[in-house]
């Protein structure tokens, strides 16, 4: 199996770590094969393909997609390096408000599952631009488009930029607990 998943603090978030095939041209590696996905648990059929560039600095999120059309994402950073983070907003989770949060780059190749229900962000670190690719499991919507403010103290994520560059769109995301209750997700 060209992959190991390893379980986050997060209930049903995990983190997987491709192998990587490599000799003096560079490497090969494997990002996404639906028989060892559906194996460990996790979808093999996904909706859409996105792909971001960041200056370093830039923080985006914290982002999700209301139910019916919530969205699970396959996160990966395959140039530079981003502090990728999830958040529980599950009703009923076991880690409800709680975040995790790892360096994703090409270096380490480790990719995040952030399932539905979740909120997603990343932040760049290092001094290049990052490019972030992330598959997700149901297409954009703009009426189930969400979010909550990446600084909330309520979730208080450990951000490793101390004055992130932010949309006028992520300034504005309300706080957890002024969010309408149509964003929080059942378990």
């Amino acid at each position: 199996m060209p992959f190991r998943f390893h379980d986050t603090s997060l209930v049903d978030a995990i983190l997987i770590e491709p192998t990587s095939f490599g000799d003096d041209r560079g490497l090969f590696r494997e990002m996404f094969k639906a028989a060892d996905f559906v194996a460990a648990g996790l979808p093999s059929d996904f909706a859409q393909s996105n792909l971001s560039t960041s200056r370093p600095g830039v923080l985006r999120g914290l982002h999700f997609q209301t139910d019916p059309m919530a969205q699970g994402k396959l996160v990966s950073c395959v140039g530079g390096a981003i502090f990728d983070v999830a958040v529980d907003l599950r009703i009923g989770s076991p880690t409800h408000g709680q975040w995790f949060g790892d360096e994703l780059s090409l270096a380490n190749g480790r990719m995040l599952w952030v399932p539905a229900g979740f909120a997603h962000g990343f932040c760049v670190i290092g001094d290049s631009d990052a490019v972030v690719s992330y598959s997700v499991t149901e297409v954009f919507s703009w009426p189930h488009d969400g979010g909550i403010r990446w600084n909330d103290p309520s979730i208080a994520v450990a951000w490793p930029v101390a004055s992130p560059v932010l949309s006028a769109k992520d300034l504005s995301l309300p706080l957890l607990a002024d969010g309408d209750p149509g964003f929080l997700f059942s378990r």
